[in-house]
């Protein structure tokens, strides 16, 4: 079974952390200050690959961010190419100029 947890610290430095079977297999590096969350990388164990672990890890970032309003800022390589491709999805929270 597959979860996500938050683990943010005091800073707003952390990661969305994704779990399978209580087994670290991936996770997305954010750090957030100001009302904004910075999305850095997102990784996933590369024998867990193509199955739509990253997707799990955006839908709780995602969640996370709508939940408590911060704008998002794009600078992971794999947050950007969903967000371009599905800009309508996220224009909510997309902080695409600085």
């Amino acid at each position: 079974m597959l979860t996500v947890k938050t683990d943010l610290n005091k800073l707003g430095h952390g990661a969305f952390k994704l779990y399978e079977d209580d087994v670290q297999t991936g996770q997305m590096t954010v750090g957030i200050k100001d009302g904004r969350m910075a999305v850095f990388h997102t990784e996933v164990d590369p024998k867990n690959q193509g199955k739509g672990y990253a997707g799990a890890l955006l839908h709780a970032m995602v969640a996370y961010a709508r939940a408590h309003h911060p704008g998002v800022i794009v600078l992971c390589p794999y947050v950007g190419h969903q967000f371009k491709k599905n800009p309508e999805q996220y224009a909510d929270i997309w902080i695409r100029h600085l």
